[in-house]
């Protein structure tokens, strides 16, 4: 019997993976370290679900480059160089970096509205009060005061900072 192929789970880069504490640079500077417990689960996932991220770096070739090589430089310092996640070759990661929004089963992110069918439940106007977590005052604070921001890195440039 042919297997059957894996869900496609759509994970959001920034504020879902990456941190997202710092300003805005470009698509191919990643400022902060990654979010506390996201790659693991983004290992265990691959288990059930073609992982794909899609972000609004992933317009650009640099942009999932920069997105994977991040990806893997923080997998490398959580699982060890031999780790799967940690592999420096694109065709070899066992996640994939879309570069248009796939049609997924599921997506993760942390910028978007789930809907439950009955427009009378959205406010247009409530939702410019919308702010994602971790830009939310306690939520933000909170994981600065954890000092988990780390060096910035450009895949141009490497360590800037």
């Amino acid at each position: 019997m042919p297997s059957r192929s894996k869900p496609i789970l759509c994970v959001d880069f920034d504020g879902v993976v990456h941190l997202y504490l710092q300003p805005w640079v470009n698509e191919h500077t990643i400022s902060d370290g990654p979010v506390p417990g996201a790659l693991r689960w983004l290992w265990k996932a691959t288990e059930w679900f073609n992982v794909q991220i899609y972000s609004s770096r992933s317009k650009t070739g640099d942009g999932r480059a920069a997105m994977r090589f991040w990806m893997a430089a923080h997998s490398a310092d959580e699982f060890g160089h031999d780790h799967p996640m940690a592999a420096s070759s694109p065709h070899e990661y066992p996640i994939g970096f879309a570069a248009e929004k796939p049609a997924a089963f599921l997506t993760i992110d942390d910028r978007a509205v789930c809907f439950e069918g009955d427009w009378s439940e959205l406010d247009p106007a409530e939702m410019l009060n919308f702010k994602p977590w971790n830009k939310r005052p306690l939520l933000g604070a909170e994981v600065r005061r954890l000092g988990l921001t780390e060096p910035l890195v450009d895949i141009n440039k490497g360590v800037t900072q």
